[in-house]
């Protein structure tokens, strides 16, 4: 009973905090994007991510609270089709997106003498194509689901296993083994993407780390460009994303290949799954200061409009 109250405290925390930090980050961004006239393909692309991240926590975190209260039978078969084809639908761009932002960002700090440079967005709203391209991408690729997700309410015997408000019903292995290989699939070549833009941005940030301890002992004065500070914050991104969906991984295999229930792995697996959406805007928030920016911004427009009343 200990336990059951402790896991309901817990997705409380996590589906509240995480999608708040992911609508700060993305109204912050937002404000941004609006207000300078220079538009940056990397802003686009955390808004879209702090999007996916919230529909990640609502379609997941959100349902699992309420089940948690024992709230079983809160969604019908519709209902359940729909909330469990977004989660997985928003897993999807979570990593697309996710991959998408490192190699843009990659590219961005790259020297402008390199080939790399010659895939700069020359618009921002390029990027706009990339999100449609991976909107219908996962949405074809978690179609599978339409038709083996079904709520509690039908007969238990159909069932395969259950996440507390929604069951998986037996699909066949043909279905099984078309879809399945296109998710790892896509899954590798994403990370693939990832993983070489993030070993380019390393070895292009310990060159500047080089120059920096040069000017340093040259006794020059030297300021880090936004750039390179935001490729800084963007790897310790990447780095969050690849621990909580390894690790995440990892305890789904162990789920998969244990011959018994076990409720603690369980429990940690569906923790683990909301992970990156809840940290990920939490790190952006550490390093780039978002919320101090912000409410710096507003206070400047408050007291710049009370001295406004004061004078007329």
């Amino acid at each position: 009973m200990v336990l059951k109250y402790i896991k309901e405290i817990i997705f409380i925390f996590i589906t509240v905090i995480g999608t708040l930090g992911n609508m700060s980050v993305s109204v912050n961004y937002m404000f941004s994007w609006w207000g300078n006239p220079e538009k940056k393909s990397v802003q686009l692309i955390l808004i879209h991510l702090a999007f996916t991240n919230i529909i990640i926590l609502l379609t997941k975190g959100l349902p699992k609270t309420v089940a948690a209260f024992g709230l079983r039978n809160f969604l019908d078969a519709i209902g359940c089709k729909i909330i469990v084809y977004l989660g997985r639908v928003a897993r999807g761009l979570s990593i697309c997106t996710s991959s998408l932002l490192t190699v843009v960002q990659a590219i961005i700090i790259s020297p402008r003498a390199s080939r790399w440079s010659r895939l700069r967005p020359r618009s921002a709203w390029h990027i706009l194509l990339f999100f449609l391209y991976f909107w219908i991408l996962n949405a074809l690729m978690s179609m599978n689901l339409i038709h083996s997700i079904t709520s509690v309410g039908l007969n238990m015997s159909q069932l395969k296993n259950s996440n507390n408000y929604c069951y998986l019903m037996q699909e066949s292995q043909e279905i099984k083994w078309i879809f399945l290989p296109l998710m790892v699939l896509r899954d590798a070549l994403f990370q693939g993407a990832m993983g070489g833009a993030s070993g380019y941005m390393v070895f292009l940030l310990h060159k500047h780390h080089q120059h920096v301890l040069f000017l340093q002992s040259s006794k020059l004065l030297y300021r880090t460009p936004p750039e390179l500070r935001a490729a800084q914050s963007i790897f310790l991104l990447m780095l969050c994303f690849v621990f909580f969906y390894w690790t995440d991984c990892t305890f789904s295999l162990i789920l998969s290949l244990s011959s018994r229930d076990n409720t603690l792995i369980a429990n940690t697996q569906e923790f683990l799954a909301l992970g990156y959406a809840t940290f990920s805007p939490l790190v952006l928030i550490h390093r780039d200061g978002l919320l101090v920016e912000c409410w710096h911004a507003q206070w400047e427009k408050l007291r710049k409009c009370h001295s406004h009343l004061n004078v007329q």
